[in-house]
């Protein structure tokens, strides 16, 4: 007769509390999940990281699970400034801490086309700590056009905090692209941590933007084919997604599924905004 498995909380963490906070601000944000997410991974060897979605990369900067981590996001512009992060954070910084948390200042920022990585990269987070509820939305010629957000603090990162982040992504590979793409790396005893735009049947007709392109319920199917293929590899994966009736058929895989709750970042008043619901679909065990 074989031993129970110990419980999660008595046994030893195969990875390293970072406590990292994302230098980005960015809606649907995982950073209340960090914790959740090192329970999972407790006792399980884990030998590379994968973040297909990255957005503000929570998850990434939170924790290190020893081995390789890989970045991935449809967002150009994202990329390109955690890859200038990594490489200057101090050209960075020193052209970030320029700008003024002003209308004038912002409207400026949005309206110039910088010709550097540095420069590009102090632009993008200028504006997305400034911008309305650190949002990133573009319009058809992939201009961002988010309003000023009139906050009287902004909560940029300092030079501390870029030197931090650039030297958590020195052990990252950065890619543009799909994220069926960026799964092609996933190997035997992996994690995938998968936070796609939460896209349901019958709701908008059945898509939703991200960055500049349309995410459509037919992507929700690419990727629970791309999650059988991560599964088949042996690796682990961890999935946030809707709570809906469709999302949960989807990926029904006879894993397991969980529902949580957070803070709902996105939207008009703060008291209008409540607390939302989502699903959490992983392999991993829980106790």
């Amino acid at each position: 007769m074989s031993e129970a498995s110990p419980e999660p909380s008595a046994m030893a963490p195969t990875w390293s509390h970072l406590g990292l906070p994302p230098f980005l601000r960015w809606a649907g944000g995982k950073r209340w999940l960090v914790s959740y997410v090192e329970e999972l991974t407790t006792g399980i060897p884990i030998r590379n990281y994968h973040e297909p979605f990255a957005g503000g990369a929570a998850i990434f900067f939170g924790v290190d699970f020893g081995g390789h981590s890989y970045l991935c996001d449809l967002n150009a512009d994202l990329i390109e400034t955690y890859s200038a992060v990594r490489d200057a954070p101090e050209d960075v910084w020193n052209r970030l801490r320029k700008y003024k948390n002003t209308a004038q200042d912002y409207y400026e920022a949005r309206a110039a086309r910088p010709r550097t990585p540095v420069n590009r990269a102090a632009r993008f987070i200028f504006l997305n700590h400034t911008s309305f509820n650190g949002l990133h939305r573009v319009n058809l010629r992939g201009e961002y056009n988010v309003p000023f957000g009139y906050k009287e603090t902004d909560n940029r990162p300092d030079l501390t905090q870029l030197k931090l982040a650039s030297s958590r992504l020195e052990s990252a590979s950065l890619l543009v692209g799909d994220f069926a793409k960026a799964l092609r790396e996933v190997g035997e005893g992996d994690l995938v941590f998968l936070d796609p735009p939460y896209t349901v049947a019958h709701n908008s007709n059945g898509f939703v933007k991200y960055n500049d392109r349309l995410f459509l319920f037919a992507d929700q199917e690419r990727l629970s084919a791309s999650i059988d293929q991560v599964r088949d590899r042996g690796a682990y994966y961890v999935m946030t997604n809707a709570a809906h009736t469709s999302i949960s058929e989807l990926f029904e895989k006879g894993d397991r599924r969980v529902e949580t709750s957070r803070k709902n970042n996105v939207g008009g008043r703060l008291a209008a905004r409540g607390r939302a619901t989502e699903y959490l679909f992983t392999n991993l065990p829980i106790a």
